[in-house]
């Protein structure tokens, strides 16, 4: 089966759970055209096993001090741009289009009738799933961002729903050597001062912070280090804690090896600001709605949680696409939901 596989590239989430995905279709005998959208080639990293692929300009969000910027993000959007892209797509001989809510192929196979599927975080927002920063313009992005005629919605729990739970990376389910002192930290969309301030007063604890820096800097308790992919799953693994930001996959790797978890959602972004309504609802971490040091005091100073046993799904899930039997999501979805311990 010949596949087109669009990848959106802002966060590394849709990245990682295209690691997961791409070379197993490719290994069970599909022809695997893979494209990234919404990130610039030369701020790619650790997606060599996604190659050969192309990159376009797609739709991403600009941010500031923690929030979305609108007016920035609106003038970066080049809607001409996109549709030249959208057009230009060769489609010839595509049986099926994979999208993790990528905008420039869902959109290319709709307008030209080829069959989609939406694989990621952003599909569960479809069902009745906890929600926040609801409103026209949020509700018409989750919709019409990057649509698909079959969608597999990921999450933490089922809500009832037809979703399935995260798909993460086999490698990182060992949990070895942890150092009981060690935080990561994964802020991109904070300012890198704002952090550093906040976190140098906890001097009993090492904190390792990935943030757009050209080289690795050590300032007292924390270390400053650019992004790598190879060198973030090593020093996750090897922290007993994490403070990121509300997206998905990060914090799901964390619940699936028991870490404490800490989020602080971007402003203006509503699946961030839903995820962290989910991890209050379902009790799964601490959130802040602004660098709070009392906040992060105190989580310091809390236990750990027990790890949730998400299944490794990713074969799972590329045995359905390979059977193209879409109209079974629910089975699949209850059956696999079957094997998790909340």
């Amino acid at each position: 089966m010949k596949i087109l596989y669009g990848i959106q590239g802002t966060g590394n989430g849709h990245i990682t759970r295209s690691l997961a995905l791409v070379p197993l279709l490719r290994s069970s005998g599909n022809n695997v055209k893979v494209i990234i959208s919404g990130r610039e080639k030369s701020k790619l990293f650790g997606v060599e096993e996604l190659m050969p692929y192309e990159v376009y300009r797609g739709l991403t969000f600009k941010t500031a001090n923690g929030k979305i910027n609108k007016i920035s993000t609106l003038f970066h959007s080049k809607p001409f741009h996109f549709i030249a892209d959208v057009l230009k797509i060769n489609l010839k001989e595509i049986d099926l289009v994979i999208t993790d809510f990528e905008p420039i192929t869902a959109w290319a196979s709709k307008l030209r009738g080829i069959k989609s599927l939406g694989i990621g975080h952003q599909y569960a927002f479809i069902h009745d799933i906890p929600l926040a920063g609801k409103n026209i313009l949020s509700e018409a992005i989750l919709k019409y961002f990057a649509p698909a005629d079959y969608n597999i919605g990921l999450h933490w729990h089922h809500f009832n729903q037809n979703i399935f739970p995260p798909i993460l990376p086999s490698h990182k389910y060992v949990n070895d050597c942890q150092n009981e002192k060690k935080i990561l930290v994964y802020l991109p969309f904070e300012e890198l001062g704002e952090i550093i301030k906040i976190l140098k007063p906890f001097k009993n604890h090492q904190f390792c912070i990935y943030h757009n820096v050209s080289k690795k800097i050590k300032d007292e308790n924390m270390t400053i280090k650019p992004f790598s992919r190879t060198g973030f799953d090593k020093d996750f693994l090897l922290s007993k804690k994490v403070f990121c930001n509300a997206g998905f996959e990060l914090p799901s790797e964390s619940l699936i090896l028991g870490k404490s978890l800490l989020v602080k959602p971007l402003v203006g972004q509503i699946e961030q600001e839903s995820n962290a309504a989910a991890i209050n609802q379902l009790g799964l971490g601490v959130v802040m709605d602004s660098l709070d040091r009392k906040i992060i005091g105190k989580w310091i100073d809390s236990t750990n949680k027990k790890p949730i046993n998400y299944p490794d799904i990713a074969q799972e899930i590329v045995d359905l696409i390979n059977s193209m039997r879409f109209d079974d999501i629910e089975h699949f979805s209850r059956k696999i939901w079957k094997k998790v311990n909340i």
